[in-house]
């Protein structure tokens, strides 16, 4: 979620403030022939990063007492998320310097970092002799025990006895989940007679056997990629911990991490399509790239948790408590070969995943479009990921040009309608916003923005083309965040179409920019030090409201399966504060008739909706699932807890199985393609499946029907003249 908005050319304030940094810095000398992890080079960053971001940032906090306190926390939570190294005693004799970090930055002090450094790396050695002799015996898995995974409540351990116990806890309910998969594939070869030919049935002594076995080697190559880490990346660990305070979305990018974002932005990824996140000690899935393997699968989900890893046949590797960096390392790899996912779903359920890693195109990041017919009327469905850009490229693709072409090929097939779907679309470039919230209504303003210095800026539209005046709703949902929103809010404020989907929008309305932190500095002799994204502007919508915290709220919201799960930027510590500025002038759309009577006939068709009313009901389910965190560590309650979770999830399996009444087609150019491009159809195909069992895509079509029943009929008949003169 984390968006750029590289629209540098009418930035002219960032530019000022980059070259003032510029100027200012020249004078910090760096010192020669210094290691890596030389506290001089840290102490340099400190001191260049808070400076950069405090004459940078759109509104810096002040650094004193309360930002030393969030940083104290954020650091530690980040060291020992799950509590599983640092003793309370620990704690203790870090919590002096919970008010004295903020003295410690402005004096590059680095004494609470060297600290808490030297500490973890203590704990985590002595760790290892834990997990290895909780790990040694056969477990008891009749005695009535159980794990409490609810780490941010959970107290430090007060003796390294009790540290003991908490670490033999966690490996058990390990192991017990593997036993537990083992035995479910030994129970599936006895039913299969040639498979229960083939090898002999295993007892459960060595089955719980090679549960510990799994266990122990996926702690140990855990231990392993820790100790690997260096000192910088532990450095890094801190600096983010201060960067994050100030909103956020500031964060600092050390030099790898800076690579690996360079990549990201290229579009260009080999593995399983998917990107991840860190909460607390798990790995989750963030988002499904559409047209990956994990995408093409369609059994891996957003808000699943990566529990371990195994490459092919070898056995899983654990990855709870794991760096994101090796995690993604993990699953990585060349395309074409195996990898196994072993993730716990929202429902508590555990599922075995496995994938064909593949290269994923950056074709299946640009935007798309498909028709289909109701009543007689013929509608265009354009989905669009992300607002791409190549700022480098002027005559490159992007997405406001893509949007506009996509615009008049539907034109050319005769659509009345048009569904804009920006669902899961995390932003982009500002620019390509303006070009396409241009694209549907008379030229006037799209989105306001206001700088650090409080100056505010419009962008407008300046075009009086309306590339499309007929029907139009806008698809968001809680993935909807940046560029998105100033889309569907432009849209929403000029009263141009219907805005459908979630309750509301991710809600981040703040603009970020990367700043290499190298520019600033001469005769570096310390290598790259890495570069700091940080947040530069606010955005808001022309009705003067801002899109932070609160994003765009549906004019006809529709439940989802996350309606009540934390998602959104509003449950983000430090979120930047909702406001408003003057509204810039405008005039409401004024062509669309009885806007208001159809979003009254949306609501009253979704009431008595049996399929909405199960997602609701599955949703409310997920959240009380989210708030479960003990588990039985006890076999037969395990397994029963287990299979009562598969049984409750059967009552929502019509979700999945739905399947709505229309057929979805490419445009005739797409399937002249296709006959050639059997990896392009197949990818379609499998993006018009989706669509045919999208209860929100049939919604937003019965809306473009009842817009376009209630609007003159005679735009009908000029559709088609217009048809009739392209095609001639």
């Amino acid at each position: 979620m984390n968006i750029i908005m590289q629209f540098m050319k009418r930035n002219y304030k960032i530019l000022l403030v980059v070259l003032t940094l510029s100027v200012a810095l020249l004078g910090f000398s760096l010192f020669p022939n210094k290691k890596e992890s030389d506290p001089e080079k840290d102490k340099l960053l400190i001191e260049l990063l808070t400076f950069v971001i405090e004459k940078g940032h759109y509104n810096p906090a002040e650094i004193d007492d309360n930002f030393s306190k969030g940083v104290y926390k954020d650091y530690l939570n980040a060291l020992d998320p799950s509590k599983r190294f640092f003793l309370q005693s620990d704690i203790d004799e870090f919590s002096k310097y919970e008010t004295q970090i903020d003295d410690q930055i402005l004096n590059k002090d680095l004494t609470f970092f060297e600290l808490t450094y030297t500490r973890l790396m203590k704990r985590m050695e002595e760790s290892k002799a834990y997990y290895k002799e909780a790990l040694a015996a056969p477990f008891d898995f009749k005695k009535d025990e159980s794990f409490n995974t609810d780490y941010e409540h959970l107290p430090y351990c007060k003796s390294v006895k009790d540290l003991k116990e908490r670490w033999r806890l966690q490996v058990k309910l390990s192991a017990l989940s593997t036993l537990v998969e083992k035995q479910k594939l030994e129970e599936d070869k006895a039913k299969n007679k040639e498979e229960a030919a083939k090898s002999t049935p295993k007892t459960f002594e060595q089955l719980e056997k090679e549960a510990r076995e799994s266990t122990l080697n996926s702690l140990n190559d855990n231990f392993s990629f820790i100790k690997d880490l260096d000192r910088e990346d532990w450095f890094s660990v801190y600096v983010n911990a201060i960067a994050s305070r100030f909103d956020p979305h500031t964060s600092y990018f050390a030099p790898n991490e800076k690579e690996r974002f360079d990549l990201s932005m290229s579009g260009k990824l080999e593995g399983i399509g998917a990107r991840l996140q860190k909460k607390n000690d798990f790995t989750e899935i963030s988002e499904l790239i559409s047209g990956g393997p994990a995408w093409r699968g369609k059994q891996l989900e957003t808000g699943d948790v990566i529990l371990k890893v195994a490459q092919g046949n070898a056995e899983p590797v654990d990855v709870v408590g794991m760096r994101l960096d090796d995690v993604v390392k993990k699953i990585k790899g060349p395309k074409g070969t195996e990898v196994r996912l072993t993730v716990k779903k929202q429902d508590g359920t555990i599922k075995v995943i496995t994938i064909i890693r593949d290269e994923v195109e950056i074709e299946e990041t640009y935007v798309k479009s498909s028709v289909v017919e109701k009543d007689g009327f013929k509608y265009g469905v354009i989905y669009l990921p992300k607002f791409y850009i190549d700022f480098e490229d002027q005559n490159s693709r992007d997405a406001g040009k893509d949007v506009a072409i996509e615009v008049e090929r539907l034109k050319k097939e005769g659509v009345q309608g048009i569904v804009m779907d920006v669902r899961d679309n995390g932003g982009g470039s500002l620019k390509t916003v303006v070009d396409i919230a241009g694209l549907f209504i008379d030229q006037g303003p799209i989105v306001q923005i206001k700088s650090a210095a409080g100056k505010k800026e419009v962008l407008y539209d300046r075009d009086a083309k309306v590339q499309w005046d007929g029907p139009l709703v806008v698809m968001i949902n809680e993935f909807s965040a940046s560029a998105s929103e100033i889309l569907a809010a432009a849209i929403q404020d000029y009263k141009r179409g219907v805005v459908i989907g979630s309750k509301q929008s991710y809600g981040k309305g703040t603009v970020q920019n990367v700043i290499d932190l190298n520019q600033f500095v001469r005769g570096n002799t310390f290598g790259d030090l890495g570069a700091l994204k940080t947040t530069t502007q606010k955005f808001y919508r022309i009705n003067g409201g801002s899109t932070q915290l609160e994003g765009v709220k549906s004019d006809i919201a529709i439940p989802d399966k996350y309606s009540y799960l934390k998602m959104g930027e509003r449950d983000i510590d430090n979120a930047m504060p909702w406001d408003k500025i003057d509204p810039a002038d405008y005039k409401i759309w004024d062509k669309q008739n009885n806007f208001d009577l159809t979003i009254n006939k949306s609501r009253a068709r979704m009431q008595n909706n049996p399929q909405l009313q199960l997602i609701d009901d599955n949703a409310k389910w997920l959240d009380e699932r989210n708030k479960e965190n003990v588990y039985s560590l006890n076999i037969d309650k395990f397994k029963a807890e287990q299979k009562a979770l598969e049984e409750k999830n059967k009552k929502y399996k019509p979700i999945a199985d739905y399947k709505n009444a229309f057929e979805f087609k490419s445009l005739p150019y797409e399937e002249e393609t296709m006959k050639k491009d059997p990896v392009l159809k197949e990818k379609r195909d499998r993006w018009h499946e989706s669509l045919s069992k999208d209860i929100y895509i049939e919604e937003a079509i019965h809306i473009l029907n009842d817009l376009q029943s209630e609007n003159d009929k005679g735009l009908s008949n000029k559709v088609k003249k217009d048809k009739v003169v392209i095609k001639s």
